[in-house]
């Protein structure tokens, strides 16, 4: 069924219920829409984009910050017969020309925080229509408000004939090994997301989903999905600090809440500062914590269970071109097997390979392929990318993984990220995940960089605990149980920097300190 209709359905079966919500703590606003307002929303956008011309296979461009129009705005451009194409709200100028430049969008749905970045690259855009979503009175003169657009149009479902087979929408990768590339999605792509995530974590009409991660992304909103297929509600949280959390969940009643690592991070430092108390927080029905996007470290985990004993956990594994999250999984009960990617999810399959592409046995290390109905149509006007990344239906990921003996695949690193030093491939992930275990570390990226004689050098960057205090030489000490060759050589402390689906940017970390031991 397309997402489309599953939202005409919720509407006609729960219409008066509460869909989404919307939290913003530092404003101390909060808003809401109900099902069939929602799909209200969604067709009074489609059907002001078709009267302004936009038909079946164009390009919908959307920059917009969370919030309670994201999703409404969403499904109007899929209603069209559009593709949908969301933009990373931390794109530049120059990289959101190159984006419209290659989707070709000929209409723009922006917010109020984007109006500099767009007036800095408008000369050299070739779009006839830009809709401003934000306050009436900072409409940019070259953009139409949006109310205004919609205005009083028909708030009936536009009559577009849509196949399952449709192009959807074109999602950028998020660039941490390089230039975004532009994912696209069929219809059939974004079902077979709502069916794996519902398949994985059992969401009932019950369920109330708390979406903090940004919604451009797949991962954030395929998690959703699997609430939104069975009418369950959604709160969207503009603010991610561990007190706006635990009052989200305690106010809302969450029952599942999707983090990145160093979110989870943070409300475990809290509780261990006395920063927050648990006891002030209606908690009792959270029944699921998962995590997602990036290497997930077992101390975490094995910490967090520590705190909220009663939680259910599971890891999720996915790209972009896997329509986001789900294509391997822990599953719920397999904690035993924390540190581990998981199993193939919800109608995925998974292979193994050498650099030949020959399946390797159990223990062995390669690069893993994922199979499945969420595997993307193609990079989009990039036939070469496409024929090195799709193989006879596979995809292949570039993650260096191996399995075990039980069946469980254990992710080593990204191809691109191995260091070679002194003739031996080290995997940044397993020292990361090692330092972590340190009492005094919040958060760690390891990288190579050059060196005459052995060709890269480990190099950590650490980020200390607020109120902590680590020396060089006790890090050095503590990283004597690691065999020598995989001993960090150089430590520099420092933030660590992540994306806004939380994983390390490893290219900026290169930048900073690539010419150290050189």
């Amino acid at each position: 069924m397309l997402i489309t209709e599953i939202l005409a359905r919720n509407a006609r079966n729960y219409g008066d219920e509460i869909a989404l919500v919307e939290r913003d703590p530092a404003a101390g606003t909060r808003r809401e829409i109900s099902w069939s307002g929602f799909d209200r929303e969604s067709n009074r956008l489609a059907n002001a984009l078709i009267r302004a011309g936009v038909s079946k296979g164009e390009r919908v461009g959307q920059l917009l910050m969370n919030c309670l129009e994201w999703l409404p705005a969403y499904f109007g451009i899929l209603r069209t017969g559009a593709w949908a194409v969301p933009l990373n709200f931390r794109f530049e100028a120059e990289v959101i020309l190159a984006c419209a430049e290659l989707s070709d969008f000929r209409v723009f749905l922006f917010g109020p925080e984007f109006v500099e970045r767009i007036e800095a690259v408008k000369a050299e855009l070739d779009i006839p229509l830009y809709i401003f979503l934000g306050p009436r009175d900072i409409c940019p003169d070259f953009a139409v408000f949006y109310e205004d657009f919609i205005g009083t149009v028909d708030d009936s479902a536009p009559q577009v004939p849509l196949e399952i087979s449709d192009d959807a929408a074109l999602y950028f990768t998020s660039g941490t090994t390089g230039h975004p590339k532009a994912v696209r999605l069929t219809h059939r792509n974004l079902e077979h997301a709502c069916y794996v995530e519902n398949q994985h974590h059992g969401q009932t009409r019950a369920d109330t989903f708390l979406c903090i991660p940004p919604l451009y992304h797949t991962g954030a909103k395929m998690h959703w999905f699997g609430s939104f297929i069975v009418g369950g509600r959604a709160v969207i949280l503009k603010g991610v600090s561990p007190e706006w959390i635990l009052q989200a969940v305690s106010e809302e009643r969450i029952t599942i809440v999707w983090l990145l690592v160093p979110w989870a991070h943070d409300i475990l430092i809290a509780w261990e500062s006395g920063e927050i108390n648990l006891a002030a927080y209606r908690l009792d029905q959270w029944r699921l914590m998962h995590i997602g996007a990036q290497p997930v470290p077992p101390s975490l985990i094995h910490s967090w269970k520590r705190v909220f004993p009663k939680h259910a956990y599971d890891t999720n594994y996915g790209l972009t071109e896997s329509t986001g999250p789900g294509c391997v999984h822990l599953g719920l009960g397999n904690t035993w097997k924390i540190g581990a990617i998981g199993i193939p999810g919800f109608d995925w399959e998974c292979r193994i390979v050498d650099t030949n592409g020959k399946d390797l046995a159990n223990g062995e290390t390669g690069e893993l392929l994922v199979k499945g109905p969420g595997v993307m149509k193609e990079y989009y006007k990039d036939p070469v990318e496409t024929a090195a990344t799709l193989v006879d239906g596979w995809l292949r990921t570039g993650d260096i993984a191996r399995r075990d003996k039980e069946g469980f695949i254990w992710l080593v690193d990204r191809t691109k990220d191995l260091i070679i030093s002194g003739g031996e491939n080290v995997s940044p992930v397993e020292i990361e995940h090692f330092f972590m275990n340190h009492p005094a570390i919040q958060d760690i990226g390891v990288i190579g960089t050059p060196d005459k004689r052995l060709g890269e050098l480990i190099t950590a960057i650490v980020q200390v605990k607020p109120g902590m205090v680590v020396g060089i030489e006790e890090l050095r000490a503590f990283a004597e149980p690691l065999p020598r060759y995989k001993r960090p050589k150089l430590f520099y402390f420092d933030q660590v920097p992540r994306n806004a689906t939380g994983k390390i940017e490893k290219p900026k970390l290169r930048i900073k300190y690539g010419k150290a031991g050189a």
